[in-house]
């Protein structure tokens, strides 16, 4: 498309989420990369979780197409999706049900399992008072149901110290899930228009890839693409694709996983809107194939109205 073909772009970013700080990067960046190359676009921060006051935000805008840049609740859980679906703005990346069911680590497992796709085994914790018993071995891993970003998130091998990482996590959330944890590799898929990007290894040089491993300079080793042979490089890439496809998920996602001893990739979870910034995982997977942050960008707004003539259609 043409520079001036997309019209007003506003690029959303912020939140109310834990992510927000995350967030604010993303945005920022497509701004940038968008700005520089002479689109006309605006950046609007969403502050609260207020759906009538954001729909005015929205509407006194006079956007034309919303690229979402948000990351966690209210951003990338439906009803930022539902609120552009009313007002009729075509926007980036997947609809209102598709985001509801990936921020949900509880809903969209029994996806993937029912889809026939490895997950390891889980339970779903409501109550602070919950103790553990033989139904999980430890390590456990224990973490929010709904959040992103690894952040209250904790592996534990004690049993000691489940109380508090239980504690960290419905401090976060009315749920949390309690997982085995799976030693192995872990990998990253992304999709771009429903077409798997090269695998992505990571290489945390935490015990885990915490926070800090995300986001922290040095803390994290990428290796793109991924050196596994080609059977399990396109094992994964079927695999993520599976889950993006299971959830309904269009234009772009990313699928974390690990590749366990048994040499069988495990779905951890799926982002329907990943980190958005020219150092982030997905943008680093689209550079393997020729398409740099600017292009990224691009395609993902075509898609945005592409899919809105499909809404409009049906």
């Amino acid at each position: 498309m043409a520079v001036n073909n997309f019209g007003k772009i506003g690029v959303l970013l912020g939140g109310p989420s834990a992510e927000r700080e995350i967030s604010l990067k993303s945005g920022r960046a497509v701004y940038k990369a968008l700005s520089d190359a002479g689109y006309d676009v605006v950046l609007i921060d969403i502050v609260d979780d207020d759906i009538k006051s954001n729909a005015i935000l929205l509407k006194e805008s006079a956007i034309d197409v919303a690229f979402i840049a948000l990351h966690g609740h209210f951003g990338e859980d439906g009803p930022m999706q539902s609120i552009l679906e009313e007002l009729d703005i075509p926007y980036t990346g997947s609809g209102p049900m598709a985001s509801k069911l990936a921020m949900d680590k509880i809903a969209s497992r029994k996806i993937f399992k029912s889809r026939g796709l490895s997950v390891p085994k889980c339970l779903e914790v409501d109550d602070k008072a919950y103790r553990m018993d033989d139904a999980l071995s430890l390590p456990v891993v224990v973490k929010p149901a709904t959040n992103g970003s690894s952040i209250g998130l904790s592996i534990v091998e004690n049993k000691n110290d489940f109380a508090k990482a239980l504690e960290t996590a419905l401090s976060l959330d009315s749920r949390a899930i309690v997982e085995e944890y799976i030693k192995g590799r872990e990998f990253t898929v992304g999709i771009l228009n429903e077409k798997a990007l090269p695998v992505i290894e990571v290489k945390p040089h935490n015990k885990f890839f915490d926070f800090e491993a995300k986001y922290k300079s040095g803390m994290t080793d990428y290796i793109v693409p991924a050196q596994i042979d080609e059977r399990l490089s396109e094992r994964a890439k079927e695999v993520g694709l599976a889950a993006h496809r299971a959830l309904g998920c269009r234009g772009f996602s990313r699928v974390d996983m690990i590749l366990g001893s048994d040499d069988n990739f495990y779905v951890l979870e799926l982002n329907s809107i990943p980190g958005l910034t020219e150092t982030s995982l997905l943008p680093k997977a689209a550079r393997c194939v020729g398409i740099d942050f600017l292009k990224l960008c691009l395609i993902l707004i075509e898609g945005a109205y592409e899919k809105n003539k499909d809404r409009a259609v049906n």
